[in-house]
């Protein structure tokens, strides 16, 4: 775990090579925002990187969410981005500005459900195996365009886009792919009619958040490269 003080130099870093990214292949650098993955972070270290000017802040766990949304003040924006059981829908819903990982039908029509109950529209993003990883969640790309069918007539619900998570691997070069197939699926179904609007794509993490950058990333999920490595 690195110092605290270090931490709002590490966010402006990985804010710079976001921007030199983004500059590189042509986009606005305005369209690729920074999240804080906060997984295993305490709120000192939390509120050291949102110092820095950053407002995203997204957690894996429901109950370590709950507890630092408490503790950790400020303008935040809560995302959740783990994987997500039905019995915890109940915490979440309402609760965050973004679900990163709807990734099966029975997950999606409880988020529905819930928030049909709480009256809101819950924002989220349908998490796609894009790598077909046996040890990760998410749809298979050939299911989205169902998924998004079956969820057309939930006013409850809304779907701003697409997440993925790249294998790790040392050369980010060699899961470029996985970022461009994302973004040509959500290409590809915003012309396949229920109305769907591909406008977030989350792809990126620490070790590979400029090439999902270069390819197209609305957000990139950052952890190690502000926080340190877990100790």
């Amino acid at each position: 775990m690195i110092e605290v003080r270090k931490i709002r130099g590490n966010v402006e870093s990985v804010i710079g090579r976001m921007r030199l990214a983004s500059i590189r292949v042509g986009r606005n650098p305005d369209h690729a925002r920074l999240l804080l993955a906060v997984k295993n972070r305490q709120p000192g270290q939390i509120e050291e990187a949102l110092s820095a000017g950053v407002r995203l802040v997204g957690e894996n766990r429901v109950q370590e969410m709950l507890a630092k949304m408490e503790a950790v003040g400020g303008d935040v924006e809560w995302h959740f981005i783990g994987h997500l059981q039905r019995n915890k829908v109940k915490h979440v819903v309402g609760a965050v500005s973004l679900i990163h990982s709807v990734d099966s039908g029975r997950l999606a029509l409880e988020v529905s459900r819930r928030a049909e109950q709480l009256g809101v529209v819950q924002p989220v993003l349908l998490q796609v195996n894009v790598a077909g990883e046996e040890s990760k969640y998410g749809l298979e790309p050939e299911g989205v365009e169902s998924m998004l069918e079956s969820l057309a007539d939930c006013g409850s619900i809304e779907v701003l886009g697409l997440s993925t998570i790249a294998p790790w691997v040392s050369n980010p070069e060699e899961v470029r792919w996985v970022f461009r197939d994302l973004r040509e699926l959500g290409r590809r179904l915003e012309g396949a009619g229920a109305g769907f609007r591909c406008r977030e794509l989350s792809m990126g993490m620490t070790g590979d958040f400029e090439v999902a950058i270069e390819e197209g990333s609305t957000i990139v999920r950052v952890g190690t490269a502000v926080f340190g490595p877990v100790d």
